[in-house]
């Protein structure tokens, strides 16, 4: 089994951990690639004792590689995820992070979880992505592609932009606001769900928009099929806005619309066993336990 590890730079408190990781792996007798830039980073942290082929191109792991394991939280699994693009190559998280919805297996009790991966024990459930698009401009070199969430935002701090958003060609409203949040399911539970947002079950079909701090407070997030076109028209006095597509940001002139729809591929999610949508909402959200003594 070929596995790609992707990481970033991190905080010392958990070397001793991603040492224990690259022991453990070598000891199963798999074929290690190590994202570049992290490879690097690694050299100035702990000798590894050990050489491991590098990659840092999708063109460099689309055909060779089996399973890419995140080390991180989950804003470096969306980092990973824009390198996987349309592989189909399986990934899972090994959470370096805080809250974890996507990166989701313990950094302190990973083996048993590596060696369900590495025996075929486990399922794959398949996430939507969002995808952005404009007419007059190539926007993110081409990698317009979001597991979270597409965001305006109002450019400065001096006003608040105005987002019309027309669904399949027919207005949906025209909000007042610090920006305009379109998130998947996956995304319900990250920047749309802070913003009062609903949470949607993976694979239901839908997506969700939130405004961010509305001028009237009667609009309120809206769910609509993962169906439909969503087109935006920004108006804003400083004559841009802008664009967060997951991890990435631009700077964008108001003349850019932008058309969001639901991506061509979807990504391989890895689910281990007794792992659940719900056992995570419960865990992280801290449902069902009373925090007055937490």
């Amino acid at each position: 089994m070929r596995i790609a590890i992707y990481g970033r730079e991190f905080q010392p408190s958990v070397i001793a951990h991603v040492k224990h990781l690259f022991g453990y792996l070598v000891t199963q007798n798999v074929d290690i690639w190590v994202y570049e830039p992290f490879y690097k980073f690694l050299t100035t942290q702990f000798e590894c004792g050990f050489e491991f082929p590098t990659y840092c191109r999708y063109e460099e792991i689309k055909d060779n590689i089996d399973i890419m394991l995140s080390l991180g939280g989950d804003g470096t699994m969306l980092s990973a995820v824009s390198l996987i693009k349309d592989s189909g190559i399986p990934i899972a998280g090994i959470n370096f992070g805080r809250l974890g919805f996507l990166a989701s297996i313990n950094k302190n009790d990973f083996e048993h979880a590596i060696a369900d991966i590495i025996n075929h024990r486990y399922d794959i459930q398949k996430r939507v992505l969002l995808s952005v698009e404009s007419k007059q401009v190539n926007l993110f070199q081409g990698n317009h592609y979001a597991l979270n969430d597409i965001t305006v935002f109002r450019y400065d701090s001096s006003a608040m932009i105005t987002v019309n958003a027309r669904i399949n060609g027919e207005l949906l409203n025209s909000y007042w606001a610090d920006g305009l949040i379109i998130a998947t399911p996956t995304g319900s539970t990250a920047y749309s769900l802070s913003c009062g947002g609903p949470i949607i079950m993976p694979e239901s079909g839908n997506f969700v928009i939130t405004p961010i701090s509305p001028h009237n407070l009667n609009v309120r997030p809206i769910v609509i099929s993962n169906q439909f076109t969503l087109e935006l028209e920004i108006e804003s006095r400083s004559n841009q806005y802008i664009l967060s597509c997951d991890s990435k940001n631009e700077s964008i002139d108001t003349s850019v619309t932008l058309t969001i729809q639901q991506a061509p591929f979807t990504i391989n999610l890895i689910r281990l066993p007794n792992e659940s949508f719900f056992s995570t909402l419960r865990e992280k959200l801290l449902w069902g336990i009373d925090v007055r003594n937490y």
